[in-house]
C-alpha cells in the first residue's frame, strides 16, 4: 500500500470517529450492541481494528457504524443533523476513499477489497446462469425434500454460507438433479443464479480454480482491468461480491474438494450445489457441506422416465419389453436416456426389439453412441483414468467378481494383497463413486460398471491374468465357507479341498455365532458366484455349493439350498469325479426331500448308493442309508425306514465312525417311536445321546433330544418330554438351525398344553410360528396359527 492509499483510509476513518464524537462518543461495547440486530452487526473487535485503520472499512461496516451512532444520539435525545448521517453522503465518501486505494495500488491486498467495495457501488449484474432444466425428469422425491431442507438453513442468523454435496457414479443424473432442484428453488435466490462446469471428469483438463473464479467474476460483469491478477485477490473479490446477497452457486462436475474451495462465498446467504464423482470428503469434514449421494433409480422411476421419453402408448403396449429394458439399464439414467433415444428416433421399432439387443450385444455395446458425452464407455472411462494403478487394478479385478456386493477379505484375497491395503483401494474407489459402500465394510459395484469392469479386465489384464483371479477369488469363498460349515456341524461329511491358490488369503469364523454372520453376509455373493460358469474350476464349485449347503438348510433358504445342490451336481459331472457325484446325488435329495419331492429324492439316494458302492466307501453307503430312512419315513414306510437305518448302524459300527453311529440309533430310535415302540426308542436315543454328549456333537444332540422329547410326549411323562425338547430348542438356536427349532418349539407348546399351562403353551407356539413364517412349511404355520385361535 502506497501512502497515497494509506492517506485516503486514515482521512475517512477520521471522518468516521468524528461522526462517533458528534453522536456522543458510544463506547465500543455500545456500538456492537446497537448492531446486533441489524443485516451486518459488528463485533467489537471488528469496530475497533476498522477505527485504527488497520483494514479496509467495507461498505457494510460503514452502513452499521453509521445507523449506530444515529440510534445512539437518538437515544440521547440529541438527534444528528440529517446531512450528517444521510446514507448517500456516506456512500460517496466511501466511493472516494475506495476509488484513492484503489488508484494508489492496483495490486495490493487491500486494493482488492477497495474494488470490491467499488462494486457495490455501481448497478451490478444480477447473473441468471442456469442452464436449462432436463425436459425428461422423474423420481428423486427424497432428495429433492432433503435439497429442500438444506435450502432452509441458508441465511440462518449466526450461520455461514450453507454447501450441499451431490454425489454418484458417472450417468446416475447427479447434474439433472441439481438443474431441475435448482431451478425449481430459484426464487429463493433473488440476487442471482451462478454456474460453473469444473470439467473435473471429461475429455479435457479440469478447470483449475483461477479459470473457475473469472468464470464467476465475468458473470457480475467485472471490467478486466480490475480483476485482481493472484487466486486470493480474486477469490477476496468474488465473495465481496456475494456479501450479503442470496445467491446459488452451482459447481457441476467437480474433481475434488482443493478445487472447490476457492469458490466457496463467504456469505451466509448463499447456498452452494456441487455435483462430483468424488465423495468429497474434504468439504463434508472441514467446511461442513450436507452430503447427498444419489442411487439407481426404483424400477419404478425409471419406468416413468422411459415412458416419459418415448410415449406412455409404446409403454403401456409392451409393459413386459419396457420392464426388461429398464432392468438392464439397472436404474442408471444415461444408460435409459441412450437406449430411449434409440426408441424415440426409431418409432417402428418394437420395444421387445430393443430389450433382446441390450441382452445379445457384447457387454456395454447397446449403450454405445456416437456423441462421447452419451456413450456409457467414454463416460465411465473419464472416472476410470482418474484412479492410480493399484485402485485401477482392483476395480478391473471386480469385473471377476459376481456381485451383488464385496467385502474387505474377499477383495484383498482377489488381489492377493492385505486387508489394510485393500480396505484403502475399496474406499478409493467409493471416492470415485465407481462403487458404494451400502454397509459398513461392504461395497457395492453398478451392474453396468461391473459390466464395464469386466471389459477392462479382459482387454488388460490377459486370460493367465483373468484365470489367476477366478482362482483366488473361488478359494477364498471355498476355504472360508468350508471352516464356517465345519464350525456349525464339526462332524458333517469333510471336503477334499483342492491346493489354495497363491495369494489368496481365506477368512477365519472363530465360533459358530461368526460362521453363522460370514454366511448371512455372503449367502446373496455365494449363490452368484455358483450360479456363474467357472470352466477348470469345478472341483471349486462342487465343494463351495456342499460347504454353502449346511448354512442354507440351517437359515430355512430352501429354494437356495435345492438350487445349490444342483449346482454341485452338475459341477461334479463336468469335472467327472465318481465321489464328489456321490456326494453331489446325497445333497441334492436331502434339499429335494425338504421341497417334498420324495419321489425325486429318492432316484438320487439310489444314484449315490450305486456310486458309493462302487467306491467301496461303506461311510458313505451308511450316510445314503440314514437319508433313505428318512426318506421313507416322510413317506410312512416306517418297517423299510428302520432296515436302512439299521444297515447304516452296521456300516458306521464297521468303519467306527461314532458320530455316525449315534445319528444311526437316533434314526431307528426315531422310527421305533413312530411304531410306537416308545420305550425302545427311548433307549435307542439315550445311547446316541451319551455319545454325542461325549463327542460334542451339538447338532446331532440337538436332533436326539428332540426324538427323546417325542418318545416322553407319547409316553406322557411331560415333566421329561418337555426338558429334552427344551434342550433341543437351545441347541437348535446356537447352531443356527431355525426351522428345527421352530418345529421344536411348536412340539414344546404341545406339551406345555397337555400339562394345562395353556399360557406358557400359547406363548411358545406363537415363538414357532414367528420362526416357522419365513423358513418352515406353511400348513404346519396355519396349523400352529389354528392352535393359538383356539
Amino acid at each position: 500500500m502506497t501512502e497515497a492509499g494509506r492517506t485516503a483510509i486514515t482521512r475517512f476513518v477520521d471522518e468516521l470517529k468524528r461522526l462517533r464524537r458528534l453522536a456522543g462518543d458510544p463506547s465500543l461495547n455500545r456500538l456492537a450492541a446497537l448492531t446486533a440486530d441489524l443485516d451486518h452487526p459488528l463485533p467489537r473487535s471488528t469496530i475497533s481494528d476498522k477505527l485504527n485503520a488497520r483494514s479496509l472499512p467495507e461498505w457494510e461496516f460503514v452502513a452499521s457504524f453509521v445507523t449506530a451512532c444515529a440510534a445512539h444520539a437518538g437515544q440521547l435525545g440529541a438527534p444528528l443533523p440529517p446531512e450528517v448521517a444521510d446514507p448517500d453522503r456516506w456512500a460517496d465518501r466511501h466511493l472516494r476513499m475506495l476509488r484513492a486505494v484503489d488508484g494508489a495500488n492496483a495490486a495490493g491486498r487491500l486494493a482488492a477489497s477497495a474494488r470490491a467495495g467499488l462494486e457495490r457501488h455501481v448497478p451490478a449484474a444480477v447473473p441468471r446462469q442456469l442452464p436449462a432444466a432436463p425436459r425428461h425428469f422423474a423420481g428423486r422425491q427424497a432428495e429433492l425434500a432433503v435439497l429442500d431442507r438444506v435450502a432452509e438453513q441458508v441465511g440462518a442468523p449466526g450461520g455461514t454460507v450453507v454447501v450441499s454435496a451431490l454425489g454418484g457414479t458417472a450417468g446416475i443424473g447427479k447434474t439433472a438433479l441439481a438443474l431441475h432442484w435448482a431451478r425449481r428453488a430459484a426464487d429463493r435466490f433473488p440476487d442471482g443464479h451462478l454456474y460453473v462446469n469444473l470439467r473435473g471428469y471429461g475429455p479435457g483438463a479440469p478447470l483449475t480454480p483461477t479459470e473457475a473464479v473469472r468464470v464467476l467474476l465475468d458473470a457480475f460483469a467485472v471490467p478486466p482491468p480490475e480483476v485482481p491478477t493472484t487466486l486470493d485477490g480474486q477469490t477476496g473479490l468474488y465473495r465481496s461480491l456475494l456479501a450479503g446477497r442470496r445467491v446459488l452457486v452451482l459447481l457441476d462436475d467437480a474433481r475434488d474438494a482443493e478445487q472447490v474451495r476457492p469458490l466457496l462465498p463467504g456469505s451466509a446467504g448463499c447456498l452452494v450445489l456441487v455435483t462430483s464423482r468424488d465423495r468429497l470428503a474434504g468439504l463434508v469434514a472441514v467446511e461442513g457441506a450436507h452430503p447427498l449421494r444419489l442411487d439407481p433409480l426404483t424400477p419404478a422411476e425409471a419406468r416413468t422416465v422411459l415412458a416419459d421419453r418415448v410415449g406412455p402408448h409404446r409403454v403401456h403396449a409392451e409393459p413386459d419389453a419396457a420392464d426388461r429394458i429398464t432392468a438392464a439399464c439397472a436404474g442408471l439414467p444415461l444408460g435409459l436416456a441412450i437406449v430411449a433415444a434409440r426408441a424415440a428416433c426409431h418409432p417402428d421399432f418394437p420395444l421387445a426389439d430393443l430389450a433382446a439387443e441390450l441382452t445379445a450385444g457384447r457387454g456395454l455395446d447397446a449403450f454405445a453412441g456416437t456423441d462421447r458425452a452419451v456413450d456409457v464407455r467414454t463416460v465411465f472411462s473419464w472416472s476410470y483414468r482418474a484412479l492410480d494403478p493399484a485402485t485401477a487394478r482392483l476395480f478391473r479385478l471386480l469385473g471377476h467378481h459376481p456381485g451383488p456386493d464385496v467385502g474387505t477379505a474377499a477383495a484383498a484375497g482377489l488381489a492377493a494383497t492385505g486387508t489394510r491395503e485393500a480396505r484403502r483401494l475399496l474406499r478409493e474407489l467409493a471416492d470415485a463413486h465407481l462403487l458404494t459402500e451400502h454397509r459398513p465394510g461392504r461395497f457395492a459395484c453398478h451392474d453396468l460398471l461391473r459390466a464395464y469392469a469386466e471389459e477392462l479386465a479382459e482387454d488388460q489384464d490377459g486370460a493367465e491374468g483373468r484365470a489367476a483371479a477366478t482362482h483366488r477369488l473361488l478359494d477364498h469363498y471355498l476355504r472360508t465357507a468350508d471352516r464356517a460349515s465345519r464350525l456349525l456341524d464339526p462332524y458333517r461329511a469333510a471336503l477334499d479341498l483342492p491346493e489354495p491358490a497363491p495369494g489368496s488369503a481365506p477368512e477365519q469364523p472363530a465360533d459358530t455365532e461368526g460362521a453363522l454372520a460370514w454366511f448371512a453376509a455372503e449367502r446373496r455373493v455365494l449363490l452368484a458366484l455358483l450360479a456363474r460358469e467357472h470352466p477348470g474350476f469345478e472341483a471349486h464349485v462342487h465343494r463351495l455349493a456342499r460347504a454353502l449347503s449346511a448354512y442354507l438348510y440351517r437359515a430355512g433358504y430352501w429354494p437356495d439350498w435345492v438350487a445349490a445342490e444342483e449346482t454341485a451336481l452338475r459341477a461334479a459331472r463336468r469335472g467327472g469325479d465318481r465321489r464328489d457325484q456321490a456326494q453331489a446325488h446325497r445333497g441334492v435329495a436331502r434339499a429335494y426331500l425338504r421341497l417334498d419331492r420324495e419321489d425325486e429324492a429318492l432316484d438320487q439316494l439310489r444314484q449315490a448308493l450305486e456310486r458309493y458302492a462302487d467306491l467301496d466307501d461303506r461311510v458313505g453307503q451308511a450316510h445314503t442309508r440314514l437319508n433313505l430312512a428318512e426318506v421313507c419315513d416322510h413317506a410312512g414306510r416306517h418297517a423299510e425306514a428302520l432296515r436302512h437305518a439299521r444297515s447304516a448302524l452296521d456300516d458306521y459300527r464297521a468303519a467306527d465312525h461314532r458320530a455316525g453311529q449315534a445319528k444311526a440309533l437316533n434314526s431307528i430310535g426315531w422310527t421305533l417311536g413312530r411304531q410306537g415302540r416308545h420305550r425302545e426308542a427311548v433307549d435307542h436315543c439315550r445311547e446316541a445321546l451319551a455319545l454325542q454328549l461325549g463327542l460334542g456333537d451339538r447338532d446331532g444332540a440337538a436332533d436326539t433330544l428332540d426324538s427323546l422329547g417325542h418318545a416322553y410326549h407319547q409316553l406322557r411323562d411331560h415333566d421329561q418330554a418337555r426338558a429334552f425338547y427344551q434342550e433341543a430348542a437351545r441347541l437348535y438356536r446356537e447352531t443356527g438351525n431355525r426351522p428345527e427349532e421352530g418345529l421344536t418349539l411348536d412340539q414344546l407348546g404341545d406339551v406345555v398344553a397337555a400339562a394345562g399351562d395353556l399360557d406358557a403353551a400359547r406363548h411358545t407356539w406363537r415363538r414357532a410360528a414367528d420362526l416357522l413364517e419365513r423358513v418352515g412349511p406353511a400348513e404346519r404355520v396355519d396349523a400352529i396359527r389354528a392352535k393359538l385361535a383356539r
